[in-house]
């Protein structure tokens, strides 16, 4: 027994709607995801700035993502942050930097001269990329929805 379209009809409108919001959910995750992290950038740049110490540090890995070092504060105390160091690009392992730390929490140390300005572009490309490809999608969504309802 075949179903009539007529049936099948409020069934696709619903399916398109929500692959609608499917969209718009997922693009907008991902844009607050973007937000949240150059916030989280700029939250460490200024705990690092509000307590400034900085050294000379030996790059032990080198990666886009990651990138770990060693260091030796003022006090002669070792240091190689589990999390690496922030705005890791560009470093090759055996290479000497200079790094600037937090004082307090000497795990948390980024690239001397690097800041939250380093995270704008990959961000701001990313939410871009979302919505270039997101609001085409809603809108050849929404025009689908239309058309299954006007039939």
């Amino acid at each position: 027994m075949a179903v009539s379209e007529t049936s099948q009809s409020p069934r696709r409108t619903f399916r398109l709607g929500r692959a609608g919001i499917g969209v718009l959910i997922t693009a907008t995750t991902l844009s607050a995801l973007m937000v949240l992290l150059v916030l989280a950038a700029w939250r460490n740049d200024h705990l690092i700035s509000s307590d400034k110490g900085s050294a000379t540090a030996e790059v032990l890995s080198a990666g886009q993502l990651r990138s770990a070092v060693r260091y030796v504060t003022p006090d002669g105390e070792t240091h190689n942050p589990k999390l690496g160091v922030l705005y890791p690009t560009n470093l090759t392992a055996g290479e000497r930097i200079r790094v600037e730390y937090r004082r307090s929490d000497p795990d948390l140390v980024r690239v001397e001269g690097r800041d939250v300005r380093v995270a704008l572009v990959p961000a701001l490309s990313v939410l871009a990329v979302v919505w270039l490809i997101g609001l085409p999608a809603l809108w050849l969504l929404s025009r689908a929805r239309m058309r299954v309802d006007t039939d």
